[in-house]
């Protein structure tokens, strides 16, 4: 978020996604374009390595029909906001195709660029602040407060119904990847690929330094500007929503492959 982000960015994801450090940048992409996918490889014909079946959840509790892709919407943000509990995840949601956008959010996360994409979210509100000592460029602290209220979302969301709620509505999710461009591709297997290309983000243990790129900021270091969008973007959202978003995703990928979820430590 995925929130997907993840699972389903975990809508949530959608929030470190769409933002591009661009200095004083406040909109999203005004697209309805898809990032075309790349080439399918050997793995996208194959049998699926993550077939939703096996995901450690209990059985669906509903048997009302799914809706068809093209009228989801309703009922996809309905089901979302329900998960996020008391969040202002609804004030946060692009509610039109929203399967669609977070499934080419999530696709396209761990590439080098994300190109013009259909968001799911809305961005975080007001400029990327930076700050400056001794000619030395580094994000400002205030950048992690821009996304509480994506954080907020997370915080609310149990990674077990979040899942189960996946589980049930995953033939929406299918038919859009397969729509994106991925015919005999597995939507499931593209997520646990996005949630490890994520866990696999570095957590520098200093502020990274910013340089200058005329309208924009990029990473000094080259093994950071050289990572994936999706760990770049992660990387932005500071360090302690860095390792939140991640405890959140190792929850959602231990439940996606059969695996229970670890016991909680004392409060």
């Amino acid at each position: 978020m995925l929130g997907l982000v993840v699972v389903l960015a975990v809508a949530v994801l959608a929030l470190y996604l769409n933002h591009r450090l661009r200095q004083g940048e406040t909109t999203a992409v005004p697209s309805t374009a898809v990032v075309p996918p790349a080439a399918p490889s050997a793995a996208a014909t194959s049998a699926p390595r993550h077939p939703i079946a096996q995901a450690a959840v209990p059985a669906p509790v509903s048997t009302t029909a799914l809706p068809p892709l093209s009228g989801s919407d309703e009922d996809v943000v309905d089901a979302l906001a329900a998960l996020a509990g008391n969040s202002p995840l609804r004030d946060l949601l692009v509610s039109k195709q929203i399967v669609a956008r977070i499934v080419a959010t999530i696709d396209a996360l761990p590439r080098r660029a994300l190109g013009t994409l259909m968001l799911p979210a809305r961005p975080p509100e007001g400029a990327f602040a930076t700050t400056e000592a001794d000619g030395r460029i580094t994000m400002a602290a205030q950048n992690s407060e821009r996304y509480a209220p994506y954080i907020a979302v997370m915080k609310n969301v149990d990674p077990a119904a979040l899942v189960a709620w996946y589980v049930q509505a995953y033939p929406l999710f299918q038919q859009a990847y397969q729509e994106l461009g991925y015919p005999r591709g597995y939507f499931n297997d593209r997520l646990i690929v996005v949630i490890d290309d994520l866990l696999a983000a570095p957590e520098p243990a200093e502020p990274p330094l910013l340089l200058r790129v005329k309208n924009h900021y990029a990473f000094a270091d080259p093994s950071l500007e050289s990572l994936s969008a999706g760990q770049r973007l992660l990387l932005r959202t500071g360090p302690a929503n860095e390792a939140l978003i991640k405890a959140k995703l190792r929850a959602i990928r231990a439940l996606l492959v059969g695996a229970r979820l670890p016991a909680p430590g004392p409060s």
